[in-house]
């Protein structure tokens, strides 16, 4: 009953029982905006990492499999003359976007509820997401967690998938099936994935996505540098003075 604001160090939401606070009254700060950068840049971090096997090849390294020079071993997949597809053109899929182009990427595909004005700023196209599936050589996934997008990532997504096909979620675990897409790595359907989220988090060592060397999984570090935690950290005070002392707060929720 005495629950008057909640601040939450983060863009995402999903975590909280919106429908409750609301009854209540309660209000929510979060801190969009200041993490854009951050997640973006180690989206393509995680893009470049998976799709050209750098874990692997550290691991190569240090287990001493570096021996005589092989054509086609630890061979990856580029970007240059690629077609990227983004699910979710927002903030941080818009900056992703940017990020990506300057790689040669040739086509740059987009999905979501409504086409963007801002997507002509990266040459994007807006297309269904079957054709986004089918057409992309890197999905990347940068969409918020509704109950149109829980396990929109499944069997029926990775099969329209190319074979030689890379996908990156940097979004919200949720959004995939992670039995789905252990099988479609696991049998060649798909060529790598990259996940900096997972369902749950942390997930269980024993868990079978980490298991597959084609599969990159990070521990849900895109916002982790020091400067936007430092952000973040005062944007979350701030909101939490603000919704106690009831004036405005730099960044609060809207039901």
């Amino acid at each position: 009953p005495n629950l008057k604001v909640i601040s939450t160090m983060s863009v995402g939401f999903d975590h909280l029982a919106l429908e409750e606070i609301k009854k209540r009254g309660i209000r929510v700060g979060y801190t969009p905006d200041v993490l854009t950068d951050a997640t973006a840049e180690l989206t393509v971090a995680l893009l470049l990492a998976t799709a050209r096997r750098l874990p692997e090849g550290v691991e190569e390294v240090k287990k001493g499999g570096w021996s005589s020079w092989k054509p086609l071993w630890l061979c990856g997949y580029g970007l240059s003359g690629s077609t990227v597809g983004v699910i979710g053109l927002g903030r941080i899929g818009m900056a992703i976007a940017q990020r990506l182009l300057p790689f040669g990427v040739k086509r740059l595909l987009y999905t979501g509820r409504t086409a963007k004005a801002h997507g002509a700023e990266v040459n994007g196209e807006f297309v269904p997401l079957d054709e986004l599936v089918a057409e992309s050589d890197f999905i990347v996934v940068s969409c918020s967690l509704t109950p149109e997008t829980q396990g929109l990532c499944d069997k029926a997504f990775f099969s329209k998938m190319k074979k030689t096909a890379v996908f990156i979620n940097s979004s919200r675990g949720a959004v995939v099936n992670q039995e789905d897409l252990y099988e479609a790595l696991s049998r060649g359907q798909i060529a790598a994935a990259g996940l900096d989220v997972t369902t749950p988090e942390p997930l269980p060592t024993s868990h079978p996505l980490l298991t597959l060397k084609n599969c990159v999984v990070l521990p849900h570090i895109g916002s982790a540098t020091y400067s936007t935690r430092g952000v973040m950290s005062a944007l979350t005070a701030q909101n939490l003075l603000g919704g106690l002392q009831g004036s405005d707060m730099p960044s609060e929720l809207s039901f």
